[in-house]
């Protein structure tokens, strides 16, 4: 298996001559992007997808690996069935394992709140075709029944998958090639070409691409893009951490979260483990800028997110960084190939001892890894998929909030539809750019 999460120190896999004109340009090689391309390439599109460093090694490669319908906001559940559906066609024609298994998804109760929330939320669920149901004590501790901590109840979907990350998105963009996308890594687009207010190319280190149309799904690394072009989104980066442990004898096949411990079975027999809450925020000139948008989300959960005055120096959000650059200049994009942000150490130490405790059978849980990425979040937790009506020709598609590896199949069929202007298929004015600016009550996605 490859190893996780992808990073710069082995050769880029995808180096060609970058063509003089495409249909459509692609920024940003992780899920979103990747899928994006790919559902233009079937539309027979001339497609060109930009990598500034490697194809899914920020967090796309670092996320839970989780597949899930599972407290999704209302908007992305048909949404979300439909990616369901295109991950068993994707693993049924790709040949390759990319490690998808439906293994089912618990959320564990510890308080009565909770299980009012899941309960309201399952109706929902069941309105969109999902299996999700809720479970006594009992019926958890015979899902769970080596745990010793006891729930009052849970949320269970038996229908939800996992995969690998790290192996999956890259599988998906040899896939995408095959099928006649043009990657190129290493590669980070500068500039938008804009001529009389419309895109006419894309300026990236190695040459421009004449197009009249931009699909933006750069991840944490957009709104800085964006801002540049006068497009303002109010999208924070989250400094997330994740372990790996060491294989370990199996206690449950699929994922879970409750009692603030997330884990889930990887391929390798070991387990990914997290501790929900215990984010981190980099303070830098968007994040004041955004402030008010984000009061009720952290309103809604103060104690939820670690607070810190500055980030290092290249990093989206920081003081220090570029926030304007020429065609000709080497831009911030270029200094960071790769977002590797460090982990937290006391985090990782943590969630070992407490998935110990929680089954001690394993023993003393040791660690094969731990890593962090940076999630590109809103702040009513949905993402943004529109067309930028100021800037015609250019799409967006990004803050997914940590929730794009699961969907990221549908909502690259959505951006692609977009992009060429098709109809989505979906009412989705909830993931409207114009939501942010139009008076609108932000209204915050399902805490579960």
């Amino acid at each position: 298996m490859k190893s996780f999460p992808i990073s710069t120190t082995d050769p880029a896999e995808y180096n060609v001559a970058l063509p003089d004109a495409a249909d459509v340009v692609v920024i940003g090689g992780g899920i979103i992007g990747v899928m994006t391309a790919w559902e233009l390439a079937k539309k027979r599109q001339k497609v060109v997808l930009l990598e500034k460093g490697r194809v899914a090694a920020e967090q796309s490669s670092r996320n839970w690996g989780w597949i899930r319908a599972q407290g999704r906001d209302l908007a992305e559940l048909p949404i979300m069935v439909e990616a369901g559906s295109i991950w068993r066609q994707m693993d049924r024609e790709i040949e390759e394992d990319i490690g998808l298994r439906q293994t089912g998804i618990a959320y564990l109760a510890d308080t009565p709140a909770k299980m009012e929330r899941y309960a309201a939320w399952v109706p929902h669920a069941r309105a969109a075709g999902v299996d999700s149901k809720l479970l006594s004590s009992a019926e958890i501790a015979q899902l769970l029944p080596d745990a010793t901590t006891r729930w009052l109840g849970g949320l269970w979907t038996a229908s939800d998958m996992r995969a690998e990350p790290w192996v999956a998105v890259p599988a998906l963009a040899r896939a995408a090639v095959r099928d006649g996308v043009i990657i190129r890594e290493m590669c980070a687009a500068r500039l938008l070409d804009i001529e009389a207010g419309r895109i006419t190319g894309v300026i990236t280190e190695a040459g421009r691409i004449a197009t009249n149309a931009v699909i933006v799904a750069g991840g944490a690394w957009s709104s800085l893009f964006l801002r540049r072009h006068g497009v303002h989104i109010p999208q924070l980066s989250v400094r997330a951490t994740v372990g790996a442990t060491q294989p370990l004898p199996q206690i449950f096949e699929g994922a879970a979260t409750g009692s603030g411990l997330a884990f889930r079975r990887r391929q390798d027999g070991g387990y990914n483990l997290a501790c929900p809450g215990s984010e981190d925020i980099f303070v830098g000139p968007d994040a004041f800028r955004a402030l008010g948008k984000y009061l009720p989300q952290l309103w809604a959960d103060p104690m939820g997110v670690r607070v810190l005055p500055m980030g290092p120096a290249d990093y989206p959000d920081s003081w220090t960084i570029a926030r304007r650059w020429a065609g000709d200049q080497v831009s911030p994009f270029e200094k960071m190939r790769v977002l590797d942000p460090a982990p937290r150490k006391g985090i990782v130490a943590k969630m070992a001892k407490d998935f110990g405790t929680m089954f001690p059978q394993l023993g003393t849980v040791q660690m094969k890894k731990a890593w962090a990425g940076m999630i590109d979040t809103m702040p009513d937790v949905v993402p943004v998929v529109d067309n930028v009506a100021d800037v015609p020709g250019l799409t967006v598609a990004t803050g997914m909030s940590g929730h794009g590896f699961g969907i990221g199949p549908a909502f690259g069929r959505i951006s692609a539809a977009l992009a060429l202007g098709d109809a989505p298929g979906y009412d989705i004015a909830r993931f409207r750019l114009s939501r942010f600016t139009d008076g609108s009550k932000l209204e915050l996605g399902p805490n579960l």
